[in-house]
């Protein structure tokens, strides 16, 4: 299969354009939409998703990642066989914590993009990656060196809001299993304790909980976090502990 992980949102061209090009070019694969609303140009929140996200999908997965505020200008595109899964996009960071957190890694660099759009990589130079690799499993492009993406500096765990999701639950770019599990979050003037499930919270009160991906999620229940406390993608989330 494969996989669509983007900005470009649902409405509008985009997404209705990159399927077509997969459908043309890798007629009968199926293509996936995980993510099409990631923050607009928002890098750093993506690179922290995907390797919590793409861990649930079979080894051949190719998955088609696309926030590039950068199009058009020097950077190169990537591609990127982790753990048995392929990875097509932009190379201006977004893998930086998918090859950090791989056991088998193996990386490429597309060629420099003549005769496209400058301005929609995605349609005409990353779908059409994507499909061959779902095609074939296989493709001509220089091998580069692993480890050698940007964003070197970036921490392990992100202790920000990355994604707000349709139900107003903040997700974070922390793996829950890096936290204790009585660990506090503080979050804009919100303290918040750890609950297994949202049933064991009186309704209305907040939260955070490992969500089904593995990372640490703030939610409300039978409530929107981004209403009730004011979570927003970016803000600052606080390591509290117990003891004080």
């Amino acid at each position: 299969m494969i996989v669509l992980f983007t900005d470009f949102g649902l409405e509008g061209p985009y997404i209705g354009q990159l399927e077509a090009v997969l459908q043309q070019q890798a007629p009968g694969v199926p293509v996936i939409r995980l993510f099409s609303d990631l923050p607009a140009f928002d890098i750093q929140a993506a690179a922290y998703l995907l390797p919590a996200y793409a861990a649930g999908f079979p080894p051949g997965t190719v998955f088609l990642c696309v926030v590039d505020p950068g199009v058009g200008g020097d950077r190169p595109g990537a591609v990127l066989m982790a753990d048995g899964r392929w990875f097509v996009g932009p190379d201006e960071g977004l893998f930086e914590l998918l090859a950090r957190r791989a056991r088998e890694l193996a990386c490429w660099r597309l060629p420099r993009a003549q005769g496209v759009s400058s301005s929609f990589h995605g349609r005409d130079v990353f779908a059409p990656v994507a499909a061959r690799l779902a095609r074939e499993g296989a493709l001509d492009a220089e091998v580069v060196a692993p480890g050698r993406y940007p964003q070197t500096d970036w921490p392990d765990e992100l202790f920000q809001v990355v994604y707000i999701d349709h139900f107003g639950n903040a997700v974070s770019g922390v793996r829950a299993t890096a936290l204790e599990p009585d660990a506090l979050l503080e979050i804009n003037g919100h303290l918040l304790h750890a609950a297994r499930t949202f049933s064991a919270m009186p309704a209305g009160e907040a939260f955070w909980y490992a969500n089904s991906s593995g990372l640490a999620e703030i939610a409300v229940n039978r409530g929107r976090a981004s209403e009730v406390i004011g979570a927003r993608t970016g803000m600052p989330i606080l390591l509290r502990h117990p003891s004080g």
